[in-house]
Formats: C-alpha cells, structure tokens, sequence
C-alpha cells in the first residue's frame, strides 16, 4: 500500500511540475491560462451576483468592479508570473513531501514512541494486566532439519523474555495472546536479544540471513524477535505450510495493531520478525 501511495504523490508532483513548466516556457499556454482564469472570476461574480437576487442595475457594477478586480489580479500574476510560481511551489511541494515521510519513510523505517493501536479492546490489553511468558521450549525444538534448514545457528539464539525491552515484551506477548485465543495459534519465540558479535556472525552468512551489522539491527536493543509458530510440538517457521502462511498474515496484522514494525513487509522479508522502532536508538535502516 505504501509503495501505490508514494507512485500516488510522485504521479501529482509530475504533473504538477509539468503544468509549472508549461506555464513558465509556452507562452500560448501561459496566455491561455490566463485567459481562462479571467473568464471564471468574471463569470463566477455574474453568478453570484445573479443569485444574491440583486438588481440589474447592481449587478451591473459590482459585476464590472469584480471584472476589475479579477482584471488586476490577473495582470498581476502575468506580470509577477515567476513569483507566484515559486509561491505556489513552497507552499504545496513541502507540505506534500512531509505528509508522505511523516507516514512513511523510504524503506518502511518509521519511528514510533507510543502506541498506535486502532484497536481500544488490543489498546486496553496493553493498558491492563502484565503478562507473563510462556514456558521456555527445549533446545531439542530447535534442531530439527526444517529449523535448520531456514535459520541455522537458532540452537544458539537467545530467548530470554527478561532480555527485551518491557514495552515490546509487554506487546510481544499481547501479539501471542490473541493469536492464540482468537485464531488458535501457539506462537514461540525463535530468537530475542542479539549481541553485536552474534550480529556479525549472521550477517557474515549472507544476505539471506541478514544484511544488518553490529548495532544495525533492534535486536541489539532488545527491541526486536524472531517468531514462529509451535503445533504438535514442533517448531513451524517454513511459510510453505498453508497453516503457518495463514499464521504469518495474520500475526503481522495484530503485531501493527499494536504498533510494532512486521518483517513481512519488507522487500527481504522475514515473515517473522518484528520490531519497536524508536527514535534515535538506530542511525541507519536495519
């Protein structure tokens, strides 16, 4: 959605810009816009003249002194052309491009302080009692060759609840608990805190693991996991699995009402990731 939002603004500032050109450099185009924007105001002060039910006579002058009126404010902008252009572009261009980074930066890399939750019953969740973890799962769950086959080295991974941030712990869980009471999904934590070291190690594997760095990523932070899903006592993380696809789409939807950032809508994705971006704690994408 973001990226038809952004062709969306890019597509008006096109035409925008190529209107401004066009006015600048053809002066048949210029004197036609001029010519039809003297033609409205006068013909839109004889409608509202007429409407207002005023007399002929009336109508008459205040018609030829709005005629005036519209007269000088169109030699004024022929005359003053390039001023009100570079006008018009400070005031519409500026605007137009902080709404869109306001709501959007380049690569999906928005911060976020507080919760932006739509949802008040997901909001109350949060606002109410402080849930508690699951049980941690065996290191035996994370061996098996689907596991390893996607994330390897996850053995290794830490888990630890008390090693996030409480907010996003706080969040995190929210997530599970509805994904569990309302769709029926047990969901497990695959990796939580990350050191720098175990950063660069992954990121020493390729991009397919990740491209982020030591300190490039919110798990440094404790404010990013990896999740998966947990049935019939096995890891589930391979999105080929109809069941664990239908999950994905799920989660990530209740993980943004919650406002948390979803690794799925990333152009690397990973379909399990989610993050609490706040200001300042990253200078650059992670």
């Amino acid at each position: 959605m973001f990226f038809l939002e952004l062709l969306l603004y890019l597509l008006i500032y096109f035409l925008l810009a190529i209107a401004a050109a066009a006015l600048v450099l053809l002066p048949a185009v210029r004197e036609q816009a001029f010519a039809r924007g003297r033609s409205f105001f006068i013909t839109s002060a004889k409608h509202i003249n007429t409407f207002r039910g005023q007399s002929a006579q009336v109508s008459q002058n205040a018609g030829g002194a709005v005629t005036t009126r519209a007269k000088d404010i169109a030699d004024f902008i022929k005359r003053r052309r390039y001023l009100v252009l570079g006008v018009a572009s400070i005031v519409t261009i500026p605007p137009m491009i902080a709404f869109t980074l306001r709501r959007h930066s380049g690569s999906g890399f928005e911060f976020s302080d507080t919760f932006r939750g739509p949802d008040e019953k997901v909001f109350a969740l949060l606002a109410g009692e402080q849930l508690v973890p699951p049980p941690e799962l065996p290191p035996e769950a994370f061996l098996t060759k689907e596991v390893e086959l996607i994330r390897p080295a996850l053995v290794t991974a830490n888990r630890k609840w008390d090693a996030l941030d409480a907010d996003f712990s706080q969040r995190l869980l929210t997530v599970y608990k509805i994904m569990r009471e309302k769709y029926g999904y047990e969901m497990a934590i695959l990796e939580g805190y990350r050191s720098p070291e175990r950063q660069e190690k992954l990121a020493a594997m390729g991009t397919s693991v990740t491209n982020a760095g030591a300190f490039q990523s919110y798990h440094q932070f404790g404010l990013a996991a990896d999740n998966g899903f947990y049935r019939d006592g096995k890891i589930v993380i391979s999105e080929k699995d109809p069941w664990a696809a239908r999950g994905y789409t799920l989660y990530g939807e209740v993980a943004e009402s919650l406002g948390l950032t979803w690794g799925g809508r990333w152009k690397m994705m990973d379909l399990g990731h989610v993050e609490l971006r706040r200001r300042g704690v990253l200078g650059q994408k992670s």
